[in-house]
């Protein structure tokens, strides 16, 4: 069986009074492309801030490639890759310069940088655009660039926070082949997103409401249980069933 990477139990974070996410276990393991799905503001967000070291949780343990996050969060934050839902990326500077600057802060050396630089923009398609100013390019290639800055230092893990939003169909597309090589080559991915179809595409996935995770298995799986054709249709029938119990 595949190690485990990610290790949530009992994950709680609160802001004042209220609870943003609330008692959430789950598992992820190595290689795996696991889907953490929800409304806005069901808590999806909250989560990877705390799994990336940006948010102390407020109870209950994480562990991170055997890191507690909740003790250790800059070491944790050198272990994984980051991608936000916010574009991260030094605008000014060009596609080659935001992976030199994003290698220098992960540590690597100039050759490291420069050898690991050459093998992304090759497998990302990204070569003919190295020396273009990033506020020029279209989001799907930016989306792209991000993608590398974030895994340039080879981490275990890959957090991406809705990293589709706003792209086109084709380079959504696109964006996923390249998930599925990082996941076969043995990366764990872990990736938010409110386009059910992506869904589809993910090994397992837990769908949140309220803080809360109401379902995680398969996407096969969880269609069978609930009798749906599609990941949509089974967060329909959730999300329903779950106002109707809270109201």
């Amino acid at each position: 069986m595949a190690e485990p990477v990610v290790v949530a139990r009992g994950l709680t974070r609160m802001f004042g009074n209220f609870t943003a996410v609330d008692h959430v276990d789950f598992t992820v393991y190595q290689g795996e492309i696991f889907g953490f799905l929800g409304a806005n503001g069901a808590g999806k967000t909250t989560v990877i801030r705390i799994l990336c070291g940006l948010l102390r949780p407020s109870g209950g343990t994480c562990l991170v490639d055997g890191v507690d996050v909740g003790k250790s969060p800059e070491k944790v934050k050198r272990r994984i890759g980051y991608m936000s839902q916010k574009f991260s990326l030094y605008e000014d500077l060009t596609v080659g310069e935001n992976l030199e600057f994003y290698g220098g802060v992960y540590g690597l050396g100039k050759e490291q940088i420069r050898e690991r630089k050459r093998e992304l923009l090759g497998r990302l398609g990204l070569e003919k655009v190295e020396r273009q100013v990033t506020s020029d390019l279209p989001l799907g290639w930016k989306q792209r660039v991000a993608l590398a800055s974030a895994v340039l230092h080879r981490p275990k893990i890959v957090f991406l926070d809705e990293p589709t939003s706003g792209v086109d169909p084709i380079s959504r597309r696109n964006f996923w082949s390249m998930i599925h090589n990082m996941a076969a080559s043995g990366t764990t991915v872990f990736v938010t997103t409110h386009y059910m179809d992506e869904a589809e595409y993910c090994d397992r996935i837990s769908i949140m409401e309220a803080g809360k995770i109401i379902a995680l298995d398969t996407p096969g799986k969880l269609k069978e249980l609930y009798q749906k054709v599609s990941v949509e249709e089974v967060f329909v029938h959730l999300l329903a069933k779950w106002e109707k119990k809270a109201s």
